[in-house]
């Protein structure tokens, strides 16, 4: 390990970034000392944008992938390096509003069904049914699902921070069976790793079978069925406030977006076309 990765490592660990930010943000940085062959100490302003528009160009990544890079070249060179002119020259991200996709509740059912394998099912119904983002349903202990006060303790969510969501009685009844079938100690939901969780990538794969097997035509991950979650609530009359809180969002107007997706009370809303005279001799004057 080069002094340069130690430093910046100690530095987000000093800041209390999760194992998972770090990783991310030093294979970045590599990424960037693999693509110029050279370490980022010996970069510039200029080289840091000419790997930016390469990125964007030629390698045509991901909005996500675009920002998590932007975000560790700013950390390293504002908080490690420190030289500031470095990360004040890269622009902002101009991140397009695009509205989530969600499952109707039929749809979530049928996807369910088309999963076999019971722990898969069980993690992936505790997703929906607590509006769990998957490494946090990944993360829970047997320990964290309290059948007493009916809740479910989330163990440092984004950004470092604990909460409570309520534990549905169904889900509730879900987990005792699979529970009493698979026996799981510590880690609710164990992957092949002795001691650790089921991976997220795994999870991933899960989904994708599941949608084929569904015939669902929609893309579906893990996350699509937090935001079903989030929508089907507010068609039920959840207050945004409330659903804030279950969801962990730091910013309301993330919350918020949920409104333009719900669309459980469009048909009663009447459009104006439907008061239109649209008879012969109604836009005739007499």
């Amino acid at each position: 390990m080069t002094p340069l990765r130690r430093r910046m490592i100690e530095d987000m660990i000093l800041r209390n970034f999760t194992p998972q930010t770090i990783r991310s943000y030093v294979w970045c940085i590599a990424r960037l000392a693999r693509y110029f062959n050279s370490s980022p100490e010996h970069l510039g302003p200029e080289d840091i944008r000419a790997y930016l528009v390469y990125l964007v160009q030629e390698r045509r990544v991901s909005l996500s992938y675009y920002k998590q890079t932007r975000a560790a070249l700013r950390f390293l060179y504002r908080v490690t390096l420190g030289r500031n002119h470095v990360p004040d020259a890269i622009p902002p991200v101009k991140q397009p509003r695009t509205l989530p996709v969600v499952l109707s509740p039929e749809e979530v059912a049928r996807f369910f069904a088309a999963i076999r394998n019971l722990k898969h099912r069980a993690i992936l119904m505790t997703a929906y049914a607590a509006g769990l983002r998957i490494s946090e349903a990944t993360a829970l202990q047997v320990s964290d699902i309290d059948s007493k006060r009916m809740v479910i303790r989330i163990r440092q969510g984004k950004g470092r921070k604990d909460r409570y969501v309520m534990l549905s009685p169904r889900l509730l009844e879900f987990l005792r069976a699979y529970w009493k079938a698979v026996r799981p100690q510590g880690t609710l939901f164990p992957g092949a790793t002795p001691g650790q969780p089921i991976t997220t990538e795994s999870i991933k794969k899960v989904c994708q079978r599941a949608r084929a097997a569904a015939g669902l035509g929609k893309p579906i991950t893990a996350h699509t069925l937090r935001h079903s979650f989030a929508t089907h609530l507010l068609e039920a009359g959840t207050d945004l406030r409330t659903i804030q809180v279950l969801l962990g969002h730091r910013s309301f107007g993330t919350t918020a977006r949920y409104v333009h997706v719900a669309t459980a009370s469009l048909p009663s809303i009447k459009s104006p076309f439907d008061r239109l005279d649209l008879s012969p001799r109604g836009g005739q004057r007499s």
